[in-house]
C-alpha cells in the first residue's frame, strides 16, 4: 500500500483524465477480448515509427498478414501517414488506445512509451490492478545506476522499499541491467548491507515476474572475502565491483607496504576470490557460475523470520535470531564509528578482531590463554579442582558463544546420590578421540591418544592416514598402541586387509564438520618418508583426498561399501560420519537402512587448524542442530534403536556432554581438548609444519618438544566423566541411557540479552520424542545375511584346514553377480592367520559366471581370484596383495579388447597386489591406486585418477581425463592412434616414449605375466612383434615423482641405504622449493 501512495505523487492533474479513461474502457475490453484474441499491439513512442517497434510492425504486417496487430501513434506525427500505408492504427493515448491496450493479448514496444498513459499504466502495475503481457524490443544494453544509500535516522524497511520503486522505475523505463552502487557514504549517508541490497532486490524481482529480464550488477565496498562474493552470487548478483578493496590494494602499493605493480596486485586478488568461488562451487556439486547464481545454497544461522521471509525468501533458518532493526542498529553503529556525531577525529585504521587467532580484549575464544593453561594444568597435575575451575571459566564466566550456551538444565527436585550414578570408568567406555590423521599430527601425538583411550576402554581414531604396521601388531597387548576405530576416507590410504582386520569399529568418513564437501589435502613438506611409507605414497608430493568417495555416488553405493567394510571385518561397527547440516536427518535415515551400526554428527567448531578460513566459519554448523535433527528423523522412522548416534565438534567438559547425550546422541568425540592436554596451545599452524609443540608437525627437531603423555588424556576424560555424572545426580538420572533424549531436562537459559536473546530455540528443544527410552546396548542391529555368503557357505568350509596349516590349494566355484564382495571374508580370515607372509597363490579360487560388485575387494597376498567371465563394478577395490585374474570364457567369439569385462571403479585405493584384465575396463579404472600393479586392454574415462603408486599398464584406449591428479606411480599407454595427448590431463604429469631400458624390461615382463595368466590376444600379438609396438607406447609419469625418484636413485648411487636416501632426498627437495 505504501508504494501504492508513492507512485500517486508522480500522477500528474493532466493524467487524471487517463484514469478516467481507464475506468470506462476496462468493461468494454473485457467484452471486446471475445472478438480479438489475438491482438498483438505495437508502440515505439507515439512520436516517431522509426523504431525497433515500428520495423517489427512492417515485418508482421508483410510476412504474417494474418496476424491481428495494430500501431499506435499520434495523429500529428510526421510518420502518420507512412504508418496508416502500412497497416492498422490507433491514436496514441486516445480512448481507442486505452481499449486495445487492455485488450492486446501482448503489448511490444522498444521503449517505456507502449502505455496510453505511462504515469497511470504503472501506477496500476506497482498495486497489481493491470497485468498484461509485454514484449519489450530491445535496444541493446542499457544501465541504470541506483545507490542504494538512505539517510541517517531513515528506517532501514524504507530504505529498501525506495529500493524496490527505483528498481521498477529503471525496469519500466527499459533497463535490463541495474547496478546497485553503496559509492557516496557520507556522514548524513549510510548504505544498506549489501547482501540484503542484492538479495531484496532479486527477491522483489522474482515476485513481480521480471527476474530473467535483467540483471544485478554491485558495486560496493563491503565485500572482500571469498565468502562475500559467494553469497552475493548466491543471492542475485552477475557481477561485482569491490572497489574499496581495489583502492586498499592501490593505497598499500603507494605506502611501500606492498612491492608490487598495481594491476598485478589486483589481478592476484581476482585470481584468489575466484579460485575461492569455484572451491565453494565444487564443494556443492556445482560445475558452472550460472547454476550457483541466484541459487540461494545456504543456512542462516542468527537472522529472525521476517528478515529470512521478506528479503532471503526460502532460505532455511532453523533457530530465527536478529530482527530488522537490529541490523539497523549494526549499521548505525558501524557508521557512527566511522563519522563521529560530535565531528570528533576518527580513527581509520581497521583493528583485528582476534577472530581466528586470540587477541587479548577482542573477540571471545572458548580456548584462550587462561582456559588453555587452566586445562593444562589440571590434566598434568592430575588436580579435578583445577579442572573444574577451567569448566566454569567456559560455561559461565563468558557469554554464550554457541548455540548450547543458551541452555540451562531443569534440575531434579530430589537428586539422585552421586554413589548410585553411573561409575566413571562405565561412562569413559563411550568417549572417543577425533579422526586426526598420523601425518597431520605427530607420532607421538597419535599414539599417546591410542595408548590412553585403548588403557580406558575407550576408542581412539586413525584417521585417513593409516597406520603403521608396527602399531597394527600392538593390538591386543600390553603396549597397544593401535587405534580402536579405523578411518576409510575417499583418499583410502593405508586401507589395507591388516588395516581393516585391526579395527573395533570403521567409520566412513563421508565428510568433515569443519569442512564439510572438501577433501584432505597434506602438503608435500609434511609428507616425511615414514608418512609416504604409511599412505603408500611418494615422500615429498602433496597428498590429495578427494571430496567424493569415488564409489559412493547414491544411498545404495554407501550401503555397498558398509556391506564390503563389513566382510572385511565381520567383528567391527560399521560408521559413518556425516557433518551437520540442513536435511542430515534424511541422510541419517539412509544410512541407518543402509546398515551403519554408529553415526557421527560432527560440528563445524572443532576440527582442523588446516581448513580454509572460508570453511571453517562459513562451512559447517553446530552440532546441536544436526544432532536434534538426526535424533528426531531417526525416532520418527522407527530406526531410532538401530543405530548409536555419536557427536562431537568442540566438546570441552562435561556440561557439553550432558547436553549432547540429551540431544540424542550416546557417544562422544573429543579432539582439540585432548590436544590440549598433550601441549597444543593452539597456534593455528598447523599446516605449516611449524607447530612450536611437537604435537601437529611430523619436523624431528619440533617433535623433540612433545612433552605430552598419556596419562594427560585419560584425566581429561576422566575428569569429564565425573562431571557428567555430577550433573547427572542433580538431573535425577542414573545412567546416559536414561539422560539420552530427554529434552525436558534443558530449558532456554534466563535473562539472555542482546541479540542472543533473539534465537528461537524450540526446533531443538521438542519435547514430543522425550518419552522414547533408547537403550545404547541393546540395538536392533542390521542383518547383513552374511552367513548366505559364498564366502561363508563354500571358502571358509573348503580352506578351513589350509587357514590352520597354510597349505596351497585350489577349488572352482561358480558366481553370480549378485553375490557381491566376494572373497573378501575369506582374505579376512587369511590376513588374521598369516598377515601377508603366504607366498602367491597358496589359494586360489577359478571362479566361472559374473562376479558381483566389489568381487575381490580387499583380498590379501597369498589368494588368487581367476574369475571367467566378467564383473561388476568396484573390481579389487582395495586389493591388499592378492592376485586377480580375469578373461573371457574360452570359445568367446567376441574380440576381447574391444569389450567391457569389469565395471566402472576398479581397483580403488589398491595397496599393493597384481590384476591382468583381459578385456576394457569401465571408468575411474585404478583411480587412487597406490601399489598394485596392473595390465589392462582398454579403460573408460578418468583412468588412474588421483593414482599415488603402482604400475599400470594399459594396452588399448584410453577414454578422456586420463592420468588427473596422478601424483606417484608409473602408466604405460599404448597409443596405436596418437590421440593420447588429446585425452591426458597434463596438468601434474609428463609423458613420453619407452625408452629407459629399465622400463622396457618392466612393460615387457608386465604384458609377458598378463598374457600367460590370461592367454591374451593382443597381449600375445604385442610381444611377437615388440619391436614394432615399443615406440607406441607412452610412459606416463608424474613430475614431482619423477623428481622425488631420480633424487632418491643418486642418494642411493653415493652408497646410503633405501631409507636413508629417502629421507636425504626428501629435505633435498623440500629445502629447494
Amino acid at each position: 500500500m505504501s508504494r501504492f501512495f508513492e507512485k500517486l505523487k508522480d500522477v500528474k492533474p493532466k493524467d487524471i483524465l487517463h484514469i478516467f479513461l481507464f475506468i470506462f474502457a476496462l468493461p468494454i475490453a473485457l467484452v471486446y477480448k471475445r472478438f480479438r484474441k489475438d491482438l498483438w499491439l505495437v508502440c515505439d513512442n507515439g512520436v516517431e515509427a522509426t523504431d525497433n517497434g515500428f520495423c517489427f510492425f512492417e515485418y508482421v504486417c508483410k510476412n504474417h498478414p494474418e496476424q491481428d496487430c495494430v500501431y499506435a501513434v499520434y495523429k500529428n506525427s510526421v510518420d502518420y501517414e507512412n504508418v496508416k500505408k502500412t497497416g492498422k492504427t490507433v491514436k496514441y493515448g486516445s480512448f481507442a488506445h486505452w481499449i486495445l491496450y487492455l485488450t492486446a493479448k501482448v503489448n511490444i514496444s522498444s521503449q517505456k512509451g507502449g502505455k496510453p498513459n505511462y504515469a497511470v499504466c504503472y501506477l496500476l502495475e506497482v498495486y497489481g490492478i493491470l497485468r498484461n503481457s509485454r514484449v519489450f524490443l530491445q535496444h541493446g544494453v542499457i544501465l541504470t545506476n541506483i545507490d542504494f544509500l538512505y539517510y541517517k535516522n531513515t528506517s532501514l524497511k524504507k530504505a529498501i522499499n525506495r529500493l524496490f520503486i527505483e528498481t521498477d522505475k529503471a525496469f519500466s523505463e527499459g533497463a535490463n541491467i541495474i547496478i546497485l552502487s553503496d559509492r557516496g557514504v557520507d556522514e548524513n549517508h549510510l548504505a544498506i548491507p549489501s547482501l540484503l541490497a542484492v538479495s531484496a532486490v532479486h527477491q522483489h524481482l522474482v515476485v513481480t515476474k521480471k527476474r530473467t529480464s535483467c540483471a544485478i550488477i554491485l558495486e560496493s565496498g563491503e565485500p572482500r572475502e571469498v565468502h562475500h562474493f559467494a553469497t552475493l552470487l548466491g543471492y542475485g548478483a552477475s557481477a561485482i565491483n569491490p572497489y574499496l578493496a581495489q583502492e586498499t590494494i592501490h593505497e598499500l602499493i603507494a605506502d611501500d607496504l606492498l612491492d608490487k605493480d598495481y594491476y598485478a596486485a589486483v589481478n592476484d586478488y581476482n585470481d584468489a576470490i575466484l579460485h575461492g568461488i569455484v572451491k565453494i562451487a565444487s564443494k556443492m556439486g556445482i560445475s558452472t557460475i550460472q547454476s550457483y547464481h541466484g541459487s540461494q545454497i545456504f543456512e542462516a544461522i542468527g537472522i529472525g523470520k521476517d528478515v529470512i521471509d521478506n528479503y532471503f525468501t526460502g532460505t532455511v533458518s532453523r533457530i530465527g535470531g536478529i530482527t530488522l532493526k537490529d541490523i539497523e542498529k549494526n549499521v548505525d553503529r558501524l557508521h557512527t564509528s566511522a563519522f563521529d556525531p560530535l565531528g570528533l577525529s576518527t580513527n581509520p585504521e581497521l583493528e583485528s578482531r582476534g577472530s581466528h587467532k586470540f587477541r587479548s580484549g577482542k573477540e571471545e575464544h572458548l580456548y584462550n590463554p587462561q582456559t588453555i593453561y587452566m586445562l593444562q594444568q589440571s590434566t598434568r597435575t592430575c588436580d579435578y579442582e583445577l579442572y573444574k575451575k577451567y569448566s566454569h571459566m567456559i560455561s559461565e564466566e563468558m557469554d554464550p558463544v554457541n548455540i548450547r550456551g543458551l541452555f540451562d538444565f531443569n534440575y531434579a527436585e530430589t537428586p539422585v546420590p552421586i554413589d548410585e550414578v553411573e561409575s566413571v570408568d562405565s561412562i569413559v567406555r563411550r568417549f572417543k578421540t577425533g579422526a586426526m590423521s598420523y601425518g597431520s599430527i605427530s607420532q607421538e601425538a597419535h599414539e599417546a591418544l591410542a595408548i590412553a583411550m585403548n588403557r580406558l576402554h575407550g576408542k581412539s581414531n586413525s584417521g585417513e592416514g593409516g597406520e603403521s604396521l608396527e602399531r597394527l601388531l600392538t593390538k591386543g597387548t600390553a603396549d597397544n598402541r593401535c587405534s580402536a576405530i579405523k578411518q576409510v576416507a575417499s583418499g583410502r590410504f593405508g586401507v589395507t586387509s591388516k588395516y581393516l582386520t585391526s579395527a573395533d569399529e570403521i567409520q566412513i568418513k563421508m565428510a568433515q564438520g569443519a569442512k564439510p564437501g572438501e577433501g584432505g589435502h597434506l602438503p608435500g613438506k609434511k609428507v616425511y618418508p615414514w608418512i609416504a611409507k604409511t599412505r603408500h605414497s611418494t615422500p615429498g608430493v602433496s597428498l590429495i583426498s578427494p571430496p567424493p568417495h569415488h564409489d559412493i555416488y547414491s544411498i545404495e553405493d554407501l550401503a555397498q561399501l558398509i556391506y564390503d567394510l563389513k566382510n572385511a571385518n565381520t567383528d567391527a561397527r560399521i560408521s559413518v560420519k556425516l557433518v551437520s547440516e540442513c536435511g542430515v536427518g534424511t541422510v541419517a535415515a539412509g544410512v541407518a537402512k543402509a546398515g551403519a551400526g554408529v553415526i557421527l554428527i560432527s560440528g563445524y567448531d572443532g576440527g582442523t587448524g588446516a581448513a580454509p578460513r572460508s570453511s571453517i566459519y562459513n562451512a559447517g554448523l553446530p552440532w546441536e542442530l544436526g544432532l536434534a535433527e538426526a535424533h528426531q528423523t531417526l525416532i520418527m522412522n522407527d530406526l531410532r534403536n538401530k543405530v548409536v548416534i555419536e557427536t562431537d565438534g568442540k566438546l570441552m567438559n562435561g556440561r557439553d556432554v550432558a547436553i549432547a547425550a540429551i540431544l540424542g546422541a550416546e557417544e562422544y568425540g573429543f579432539a582439540t581438548a585432548p590436544l590440549v592436554t598433550l601441549g597444543c596451545a593452539m597456534m593455528r599452524v598447523c599446516n605449516l609444519d611449524t607447530c612450536p609443540f611437537g604435537v601437529a608437525t611430523q619436523n624431528p627437531e619440533l617433535r623433540k618438544r612433545f612433552m605430552g603423555k598419556p596419562e594427560y588424556v585419560m584425566n581429561f576424560m576422566r575428569f569429564v566423566a565425573q562431571e557428567l555424572r555430577e550433573y547427572m545426580s542433580k538431573l535425577g538420572v542414573k545412567t546416559i541411557d536414561e539422560l539420552v533424549g530427554r529434552i525436558d531436562l534443558i530449558k532456554r537459559k534466563d535473562n539472555i540479552e542482546g541479540q542472543a536473546a533473539e534465537v528461537d530455540l524450540s526446533n531443538i528443544l521438542n519435547t514430543d520424542f522425550v518419552s522414547n527410552k533408547i537403550e545404547y546396548k541393546k540395538k536392533n542391529l542390521y542383518d547383513f545375511k552374511l552367513d548366505s555368503t559364498l564366502d561363508e557357505k563354500v571358502l571358509l568350509k573348503e580352506f578351513k584346514s589350509n587357514l590352520a596349516n597354510g597349505k596351497s590349494k585350489t577349488i572352482t566355484v561358480d558366481v553370480k553377480n549378485t553375490d557381491r564382495s566376494f572373497g573378501t571374508i575369506l582374505g579376512s580370515e587369511i590376513t588374521k592367520a598369516f598377515d601377508d607372509k603366504l607366498e602367491d597363490d597358496t589359494f586360489k579360487i577359478i571362479c566361472n559366471g559374473s562376479g558381483g560388485q566389489s568381487f575381490g575387494a580387499f583380498i590379501p597376498k597369498g589368494l588368487t581370484l581367476e574369475l571367467i567371465g566378467d564383473s561388476n563394478d568396484y573390481f579389487g577395490k582395495g586389493l591388499s596383495g592378492g592376485k586377480l585374474i580375469v578373461y573371457p570364457p574360452k570359445g568367446s567369439t567376441f574380440k576381447a579388447e574391444n569389450n567391457i569385462i569389469i565395471g566402472n571403479v576398479a581397483f580403488y585405493g589398491a595397496t599393493s597386489g597384481k590384476a591382468f584384465i583381459n578385456g576394457v575396463a569401465g571408468e575411474r579404472f585404478c583411480v587412487r591406486n597406490s601399489g598394485a600393479v596392473a595390465v589392462v586392454e582398454g579403460v573408460g574415462d578418468h583412468g588412474c585418477e588421483y593414482m599415488t603408486g603402482g604400475r599400470v599398464v594399459v594396452i588399448g584406449k584410453t577414454g578422456k581425463n586420463f592420468a588427473a591428479g596422478m601424483s606417484g606411480g608409473v602408466a604405460y599407454v599404448l597409443d596405436e592412434d596418437r590421440d593420447l595427448y588429446t585425452k591426458l590431463n597434463k596438468e601434474m604429469v609428463l609423458f613420453s616414449e619407452v625408452k629407459e631400458k629399465y622400463d622396457i624390461i618392466e612393460l615387457k615382463s608386465l604384458i609377458e605375466e598378463h598374457t600367460a595368466a590370461t592367454g591374451s590376444t593382443k597381449g600375445k600379438e604385442i610381444l611377437d612383434n615388440f619391436d614394432e609396438y615399443l615406440p607406441k607406447f607412452k610412459k606416463i609419469v608424474p613430475h614431482d615423482y619423477k623428481e622425488m625418484m631420480s633424487a632418491i636413485a643418486s642418494m642411493e648411487e653415493k652408497g646410503l641405504s633405501s631409507e636413508q636416501a629417502q629421507i636425504e632426498a626428501f629435505y633435498q627437495i623440500i629445502n629447494n622449493k
